[in-house]
């Protein structure tokens, strides 16, 4: 078991509530920050619960509202939704220690805009795949098996540390998650970063039905490899080595692809999804459930823009953005109309 440290949790719902009571598990202070009134007095009351396959899990941890939250930060887990991440840095970083950092435990690329507050040297990457969602006040549904990345943050155009020469604070956040499991630390977190974003493209285009992941992606498999393959496009203008993760296998969507070994590749991720609990994004949640604008907009918005200052074109994530927007809005309503409209 590693050494006792103090962490903050910054955004207590489904990524930041798992990893917020594995910590407490494995013997961490910990404290969540969440700007939710509702969820904060449960988890006060009621301490956070995680509810798995396997049986509850539930620790006893402080939580607070921003404008009771700590004076100083020191070790930082950010796990808001990407559009709120610039009024969360708002908070953090006159808060932050000297010896502090922050890890994006997020969605998307969002460390560039982190660095530029406190500094590339105190910015840790991360990837997280969790399949989790907040399913009442104080109670996280655990969805199913996920994957952890954990690394360094170089800077724009830096080469980050390889996962040997990872610095401490890594290499300790890492070992700290032992009781979630053991995340993979790398000097290349960007490489699962951007394969995600192709990934969420796929199950963000499930959202447009109120049907299972599982089963659109089985059903729709042309436009859910096309929707990849514009978000690889404009990667490979990054420079960006793609990472595999969970039964994802981006090099399998790659353009030139062994057609036979792309379909075998589909049938497996359909067969992984179906065998998680979890049957429904989390962006489905949030248009079908909680009622809420959900992060694809900022999110896919940056991919988009690279995009179009690059010269590439990517038409049918565009149009996947402007159909998410629509349904935020009020304006359209899930069907299988929308994905017929997203493959036009």
């Amino acid at each position: 078991m590693s050494t006792s440290r103090n962490y903050t949790v910054v955004g207590g719902g489904a990524i930041g509530g798992t990893l917020a009571v594995h910590l407490a598990a494995a013997g961490h202070e910990v404290r969540i920050v969440d700007a939710d009134v509702g969820h904060v007095q449960a988890i006060n009351a009621r301490g956070l619960t995680i509810e798995t396959p396997q049986g509850n899990l539930n620790q006893k941890i402080a939580a607070s509202i921003p404008d009771e939250g700590p004076a100083v930060l020191g070790a930082v887990l950010l796990a808001v939704k990407s559009q709120a991440t610039e009024a969360a840095m708002d908070w953090i970083a006159p808060r932050l220690a000297a010896d502090g950092y922050v890890a994006s435990m997020q969605n998307g690329l969002n460390e560039p805009a982190i660095a530029a507050r406190i500094g590339a040297d105190r910015t840790v990457e991360a990837f997280v795949d969790l399949f989790a969602d907040v399913t009442g006040p104080g109670v996280v549904k655990d969805g199913g098996a996920g994957t952890i990345a954990l690394g360094d943050y170089g800077g724009a155009g830096a080469a980050p540390a390889r996962g040997d020469e990872a610095s401490e604070r890594v290499r300790a956040l890492a070992e700290d998650l032992w009781h979630w499991g053991e995340p993979i630390v790398t000097g290349n977190v960007r490489g699962f970063l951007w394969a995600k974003l192709a990934f969420g493209a796929m199950l963000t285009a499930t959202a447009l039905q109120d049907e299972d992941m599982s089963v659109l992606v089985d059903r729709h498999r042309d436009v859910m490899t096309r929707l990849a393959r514009e978000v690889f496009a404009v990667a490979v203008t990054e420079g960006v080595q793609l990472e595999p993760f969970d039964a994802f296998e981006p090099e399998l969507y790659a353009e030139g692809a062994d057609p036979a070994a792309h379909e075998a590749s589909v049938s497996r991720l359909v067969e992984w999804l179906d065998g998680q609990a979890k049957k429904r994004s989390g962006i489905w949640r949030d248009l079908a459930v909680r009622r809420r604008p959900t992060e694809i907009p900022h999110q896919y918005g940056t991919v988009l823009d690279l995009a179009a200052e690059r010269g590439i074109q990517t038409p049918v994530l565009a149009r996947l953005v402007r159909l998410i927007q629509s349904l935020e809005r009020g304006e359209a309503q899930m069907g299988p109309h929308l994905l017929d409209e997203l493959a036009a």
